[in-house]
Formats: C-alpha cells, sequence, structure tokens
C-alpha cells in the first residue's frame, strides 16, 4: 500500500481505518545513533522537550472515501528527526484537527508557546496521534481531536455538534484530517474562555487562541496546511459537509 494518495486537495473521507503495527517503525530501526544525536542538539535547544511516545506512518492510501493505513509507535526524539529530512525513509505524519467554529462563523485557532518546537506557528488545536488514541488497534481520530483540545485549551468538545464527515488535506508534511465542531459561543466568548486556562497554566502549550473570521483573514505565522482549510469553511458557509 505504501503512500497512495492525492496530494494538496482537500479529500472527503466517510471511514477511517488507520492501524498501529507492534512492530517496530524501520527508520527508528535503522536511525539509532542519529536519533540519539539529533535528540541532544534539540533538547540543548529547548529543554523543555519530552521523549514521549508519538506515531509514525508506514503506509497510507485513499480510495473511495476512505483512509486506510498503517502506522508505528516511536519515539518524539525519533520524529523530531524524521521531520528534518521527510523525503526518502518510508515514513509520513498523519494528525488530527478539531475545526473550532464558533456561533458566528468565525473560526478559533491557537498560537503555539515558545518552548514548543512549533512556536509562534497558528493552527487548530492538536497533536499527533498516540497509542491512547487507539482503540482495538484502529486510530479514533475524535478521540485525538477531543483530547488535544482539552489538553491545550481547556475546552470540552464531547457535546459539540460534529461535521458529518471528515475530510483530508496530505501536504509534502503531512496528512491532516479535519472536522468541524460547532460551539454555539461566539468567538469573542471563547477565546476568553481559552485566555482564562491558558492563564491557570504553569507552563501552557499555547501562548493564546487566536480567532479568524473570514477567509482573507490570515494571521502571521499561519502554519502553510492552514490556509486551504479556512478558504473551504468559508467557502461552505452555512453547509455541513
Amino acid at each position: 500500500m505504501s503512500f497512495d494518495l492525492p496530494r494538496n486537495v482537500i479529500l472527503p473521507v466517510d471511514e477511517i481505518d488507520v492501524r498501529l503495527d507492534p512492530g517496530q517503525h524501520p527508520f527508528e530501526r535503522d536511525n539509532a545513533p542519529a536519533i540519539t544525536e539529533n535528540w541532544r542538539l534539540e533538547t540543548e535547544a529547548k529543554p523543555a522537550l519530552f521523549d514521549g511516545t508519538v506515531v509514525l506512518l508506514s503506509a497510507l492510501a485513499w480510495r473511495d472515501n476512505r483512509l486506510a493505513g498503517r502506522c508505528h509507535a516511536v519515539k518524539y526524539s525519533t520524529f523530531m528527526l524524521w521531520r528534518k529530512n521527510r523525503q526518502g525513509t518510508g515514513a509520513e505524519h498523519a494528525y488530527g484537527h478539531a475545526m473550532l467554529v464558533a456561533g458566528d462563523n468565525a473560526l478559533v485557532a491557537i498560537r503555539m508557546g515558545s518552548h514548543t518546537v512549533m512556536a509562534g506557528r497558528v493552527y487548530f488545536a492538536a497533536g499527533s496521534f498516540e497509542p491512547i488514541d487507539f482503540r482495538d488497534g484502529r486510530v479514533d481520530v475524535d478521540f485525538n481531536m477531543i483530547r488535544e483540545v482539552r489538553e491545550e485549551t481547556g475546552l470540552d468538545l464531547t457535546g459539540a455538534a460534529r461535521g458529518k464527515r471528515h475530510h483530508a488535506l496530505s501536504t509534502s508534511t503531512g496528512t491532516v484530517l479535519f472536522r468541524r465542531y460547532h460551539v454555539e459561543e461566539p468567538a469573542d466568548e471563547i477565546a476568553r474562555r481559552i485566555s482564562a486556562f491558558v492563564a491557570t497554566e504553569v507552563e501552557p502549550e499555547i501562548e493564546g487562541p487566536v480567532i479568524i473570521r473570514h477567509a482573507t483573514d490570515l494571521p502571521e505565522g499561519l502554519a502553510p496546511h492552514m490556509r486551504p482549510l479556512v478558504e473551504w469553511h468559508f467557502a461552505r458557509s452555512g453547509e455541513d459537509p
């Protein structure tokens, strides 16, 4: 299966069948010394980094609105080396985005904190898939989305209305799976709640909320994959695909 899906186009996804392989990812197995050395350099620059567990893909394909793939648990240090030179590694990255839609149709994103790898970047609250996000070996993308939003913003999207389906955007840097989550409050109120939560954190992961009110309202630091998602949303206002 390897990696077989259209790139740089938003794809409808009705079924996600991405499985966790218990075997070691070949990239991690074959690059142990380089991973260790790179991690030493990374933590010298950003001591707050934590070598937790995330997953990397070894296969992903899209057919007939179905996304299927295989991934392996790896150390974050492995991921950090991989992201420096992705081409020809036999590995790719996938992650989820809860597209937070306020009652006034504005989008509420976040700006990452200065101590993080993605310092200053703006995107929807998110994180890599972790083993906890899998059920019977299969990724539960909505569980991942809700977990990450709660951890970063304090918001609980468990009861929020959801879009009818997921969508995917695959680029040279990874594949994002996203879904609209609708919250009744206006964007300013949601942003206030997020800011209040961040103020209570000893070492918050995010700097704070960022409101995007229309398709050309693109904030400084916006992650490259976000622009097509923002444009997609505002081109479909009033729809819930």
